[in-house]
């Protein structure tokens, strides 16, 4: 009876890992880690297993969700949802104008990324686990000490308009996960939650140390630049933000 049920087990894993790879997603396995911010202690963060995007969402991708949902298109999107930058770069609706299909889609806002990745069934990554996945390299699932990681990920925030660059042209990290660093921001579901005070986070004040010398007194790893800046931008952000600079990819939950 227990070999049973182990066979099944294993059966139902295969499955849900090949539907993921069809749909351009691979699994990353649990494991843990110590963040920049967000714990109270020095003590690590565990990660459940979960599937995430290989890639970016590419204009191409959202145009095709946009003409299923076109409540969310760029003139008919309520400004809740919404800034005026939302999809600025499109020439209308249906048109993205003059760029590159299989760059990623930019000028969106949080709740709009939200919705496309419920859409096809999946979520936006936790901040926990885009981080995880973004630390590692060709071949260690934690750079994050290496000097000449650090540097390539600095040096991106040095070029102009990467956002232009088609997906899968960065490295392809340890996980098979390419564009974590290299061509556009991405959404988080709990982008800004580590600057909110208080427990359970329920006075919603804003950590006023952000952008000054003193919000570095409680990272775990005062060189990490890098993630300082990523941080940083996060925590300025709000829902209905969009940039030309930042995009997002999917995540999904193990189901075992």
């Amino acid at each position: 009876m227990a070999k049973n049920i182990y066979i099944i087990f294993l059966f139902l894993v295969q499955i849900g890992f090949l539907r993921a790879q069809e749909s351009k997603m691979v699994p990353v396995k649990e494991g843990s880690f110590v963040p920049l911010y967000g714990a109270t202690s020095k003590n690590p963060v565990k990660v459940k297993s979960f599937f995430i995007d290989v890639y970016p969402v590419t204009n191409a991708e959202y145009l095709s969700f946009i003409k299923k949902n076109p409540s969310l298109s760029k003139s008919k999107i309520k400004g809740i949802f919404a800034d005026e930058s939302y999809l600025a770069y499109w020439k209308n609706d249906l048109d993205f104008g003059n760029v590159n299909p299989k760059s990623p889609v930019t000028n969106v806002s949080w709740y709009a990324a939200k919705k496309y990745c419920e859409c096809q069934g999946k979520r936006l990554p936790t901040m926990d686990e885009w981080e995880y996945v973004a630390m590692a390299d060709e071949k260690k699932t934690d750079a994050r000490t290496k000097t000449e990681f650090n540097k390539y990920i600095l040096s991106w925030y040095e070029k102009s308009k990467t956002y232009e660059n088609s997906t899968g042209k960065t490295f392809k990290n340890y996980w098979g996960v390419y564009d974590m660093h290299g061509l556009v921001w991405e959404w988080t579901a709990d982008f800004n939650s580590i600057f909110l005070s208080g427990e359970s986070r329920k006075d919603k004040s804003e950590d006023k140390n952000l952008f000054c010398g003193g919000a570095s007194v409680n990272a775990t790893d005062l060189m990490d630049y890098a993630a300082f800046m990523r941080y940083a931008f996060r925590g300025s952000l709000k829902a209905q933000y969009s940039t030309r600079n930042l995009g997002f990819r999917c995540a999904g939950t193990m189901k075992l």
